[in-house]
């Protein structure tokens, strides 16, 4: 899932660092490819700090989720079906459907949350900036990250761009998923081919409202339990 899915089933909770905690894989990676971490395997690095202990529990929180959102029917049944819209664009590209659809299924997860008001994006963005950045860094240390500048860097513009509040325009999308393309092949998507690739995102998203919420309620209800 995308950054403001994980948010969703941690909006109502009081504490920044667990929301921080949440999302925190997706920014180390989009800020360093390289960057592997695995802080849920030294749980003990974290004890005693209630700012660190809160960022592992978003952590963790955010590997649950992915698991569950993975490994559902609702994903591979609505990723076959986007990928079939999306095939005929990308036939002569390096491009690979499967990858694309299921990025843009992720994507339009977030716009239908912002455009039936699940969640308030400037919220999200509130409490990454009311983060302690001492017990981030405290808690990055403890994981290994190496060279954190280059990830304040990437979250002080990840936040002040607020860019997540463009996917309110599905248009916005095509673009974001044509530069997640761009790091992965040598080519990028033509003007007709992003027209192409909104028009059926538009035509998908018809489909997906109908039941979207599902997918949200089905990993509530497993991570209540688990």
């Amino acid at each position: 899932m995308n950054f403001l899915s994980h948010y969703y089933f941690d909006r109502l909770i009081d504490d920044a660092n667990v929301v921080m905690g949440t999302v925190l894989p997706d920014l180390i990676k989009n800020a360093s490819k390289e960057a592997n971490l695995y802080p849920q395997k030294n749980e003990f690095l974290f004890k005693g700090n209630p700012q660190e202990e809160a960022l592992l529990a978003g952590w963790k929180r955010h590997l649950a989720v992915d698991l569950y959102f993975h490994s559902s029917g609702f994903f591979f049944e609505k990723t076959a079906a986007l990928k079939q819209l999306i095939k005929p664009i990308v036939e002569h590209t390096h491009v690979r459907p499967s990858f694309l659809a299921h990025i843009g299924l992720e994507l339009l997860l977030d716009h239908l949350l912002i455009e039936h008001n699940h969640i308030q994006v400037n919220g999200f963005y509130d409490n990454l900036q009311h983060v302690d950045r001492e017990s981030l860094s405290d808690f990055l240390e403890h994981c290994g990250l190496k060279n954190q500048d280059v990830f304040f860097k990437f979250l002080a513009e990840f936040i002040s761009s607020k860019y997540l509040l463009s996917y309110q325009k599905l248009g916005n999308i095509s673009y974001a998923l044509n530069r997640i393309c761009m790091r992965v092949w040598p080519e990028t998507l033509t003007e007709i081919q992003l027209q192409q690739l909104t028009h059926q995102l538009e035509a998908f998203k018809i489909v997906l409202e109908k039941d979207f919420m599902d997918i949200f309620r089905e990993i509530e209800i497993k991570l209540q339990t688990a």
